[in-house]
Order: structure tokens, then C-alpha cells, then sequence
């Protein structure tokens, strides 16, 4: 691009060496979801963030509400590349087929607790219902406000049903707005502190470390999860979108 516009032909070293001295960066890019990117949408976010989501956590903060956040996760027993220093690639042994482990979970805006029902077939409503309940007995008597996707099996009749029987709020996000759900995070700390470049011969270990890492995250990994789970959540008002 340099030689076309300026007619000077400069070799990769000189270019990066002058890009660095301009200031720019080699940045990783970032990704909005889907249609986030769109005005109406961004309207759409910022107002359920600032009328209902932040109002709900201001409650939570001062000890009258509790508001967790939920997704399931599929972790997919196989080969989870990550980047290292090396003098020469190194290379991971990889399972053989495709045995997936389901977690459905619920991360608790202040204590970072996490609650989960896990299965090795799919999440349903049924898996809902019972994560609910789960919730509904360990912070009983309180007020209660789950922060969720709109996927079907989450906002089904039966789900809808069970949450009001419970005495439950469920607060669905607008569409396009996985940035607005913490638990988003707490999946890629799992997958990093679990899968990335490891390798488990039997699906047994693989799912027990899993289980483990979510089961002692909020005790053990309480400081690194106040930093990850934070209370600052993406905005793409002010993010310049590339159309190439």
C-alpha cells in the first residue's frame, strides 16, 4: 500500500520499524456480534444496561438482590491449540472422537459463586428448571434476578412457568449482546485454564478438570476473578468497524 500511494518501496522490517515509531500498534482485532454494530441495536443495549441491568446490580451491591448470569457451555473433548515461545513448533497429542461435556451455569454478580447442572448429551428446558431450583434453594428467601440469553430452551413456557413458581425475575438480554453476560467470560477463563495445549487420554479426567476449575474458581481464583467478572462491560458506540 505504501508503494502504491507514495511510490517508495520499503522491506517488511523498515515498515514495521516506521509504523512503531508513528505510534500505531499491532493489535489483535476484535469482533462486534452480529448485528450489534448497528445503531438501533446499540440504542436497544445501552438502554437496557442503564434502565435495567445497572439498577438491578446497584441492589445487588448493597446486599438487596441477588443477580447471577447464564449460559451453557459446551466443552468438546479435542485438540484446544493455544500459542507459546518456542525455538521449534511443539506439537500436543489429540483424542480421538468427539465426547462432549454440557455445563449449564450461573455466575453470582458479587461472591463470583458459580452453580452449575452438567450433562454429556444437551441442554434443554428440563436443564433450566433444574438449575433454577438449584438457585432457588441456595439463596433462599431472597430476591432473586437471572441475567439470560433469549435461546429457545431458556425462554420456553415451561422455563418461564418454573422461574415464576419460584418467585425468580429472569432479565433477557437483548438480542446480539453476549458482551452484556459475564458468564461469557468465566467460559474463556475455563477454556484456558483447562484445554488450551493440554491433553487428557480419557474423557473422565477431561471432564473432572473442568469440574474442578469451575468448583474452585471463586475461592481460589477469587482476586483473578474479581478482575475478569468486572462490572465494565463492552460498548460498540465508540469502536471504529472495518468494512475490508
Amino acid at each position: 500500500m505504501i508503494k502504491e500511494q507514495t511510490g517508495l518501496e520499503r522491506n517488511p522490517t523498515q515498515t514495521r520499524a516506521f509504523m512503531k515509531r508513528i505510534g500505531m500498534k499491532c493489535l489483535k482485532v476484535g469482533y462486534v456480534p452480529g448485528r450489534a454494530a448497528d445503531p438501533d441495536k446499540q440504542a436497544e443495549q445501552e438502554a437496557f444496561q442503564t434502565q435495567e441491568l445497572e439498577p438491578r446490580l446497584a441492589e445487588a451491591k448493597a446486599g438487596k438482590r441477588r443477580v447471577l448470569f447464564m449460559d451453557a457451555a459446551h466443552f468438546v473433548m479435542g485438540a484446544c491449540l493455544s500459542r507459546v515461545w518456542c525455538f521449534a513448533r511443539l506439537f500436543i497429542a489429540s483424542p480421538s472422537g468427539r465426547q462432549r461435556f454440557n455445563v449449564l451455569g450461573a455466575v453470582e454478580a458479587v461472591t463470583k459463586e458459580i452453580l452449575t447442572i452438567t450433562n454429556e448429551t444437551y441442554i434443554n428446558a428440563e436443564s433450566v428448571c433444574l438449575l433454577l431450583t438449584k438457585i432457588a434453594a441456595r439463596y433462599a428467601g431472597e430476591t432473586i434476578t437471572i441475567v439470560l440469553d433469549n435461546a429457545r430452551y431458556q425462554k420456553c413456557g415451561l422455563v418461564l412457568q418454573h422461574a415464576a413458581s419460584l418467585g425468580i425475575e429472569l432479565l433477557f438480554l437483548p438480542s446480539y449482546s453476549p458482551h452484556l453476560n459475564l458468564i461469557e467470560r468465566f467460559w474463556r477463563y475455563v477454556r484456558k485454564e483447562c484445554l488450551y495445549s493440554k491433553y487428557y487420554p480419557k474423557f473422565d479426567g477431561f471432564k473432572q478438570a473442568i469440574t474442578d476449575c469451575i468448583q474452585n474458581a471463586h475461592t481460589e481464583h477469587r482476586d483473578e476473578l474479581e478482575t475478569l467478572l468486572s462490572w465494565n462491560f463492552q460498548s460498540f458506540q465508540k469502536v471504529k468497524i472495518s468494512t475490508v
